[in-house]
């Protein structure tokens, strides 16, 4: 018999998550944890526009988006997800804050942030209502 949150962790393992990230160092610690996780990178991208299309090109479960990609604003990359219901979790220097009101129940890790924490946030945006 499997521990409580046991099942719901599991359901990390081969999780396809897409990366929208402009800083490389950070995209490539976020692809790291990812790895260690579980789960398969099904993509990192570094502007929103590339975001959009990847989106529309599918084939991914989840993804992890920060805040503010190359000065741009990556609201539209949540709307797009929001519309398809694809769980995300925003990552931020800047943690909540500067986040439209609409997202405020998304999760947001604050950069810089550890594998533990990223975890418990794409488990958050997978199970927003727990097991």
């Amino acid at each position: 018999m499997s521990e409580p949150g046991e099942d719901r962790e599991a359901g990390l393992s081969g999780l396809r998550v897409l990366i929208v990230e402009d800083e490389t160092l950070v995209a490539m610690l976020v692809e790291e944890y990812l790895s260690e996780l579980g789960c398969i990178v099904a993509g990192s991208v570094r502007r929103v526009d590339k975001a959009l299309e990847r989106i529309d090109a599918g084939g991914f479960d989840a993804a992890v988006l920060d805040q503010n990609v190359a000065g741009d604003d990556v609201t539209p990359v949540a709307e797009a997800l929001d519309a398809l219901k694809i769980p995300f979790v925003f990552a931020s220097g800047y943690g909540g804050n500067g986040l439209k009101e609409k997202w405020a129940d998304r999760p947001v890790i604050q950069k810089p942030f550890t594998s533990s924490e990223l975890k418990k946030a794409l488990l958050q945006a997978i199970y927003p209502n727990g097991l």
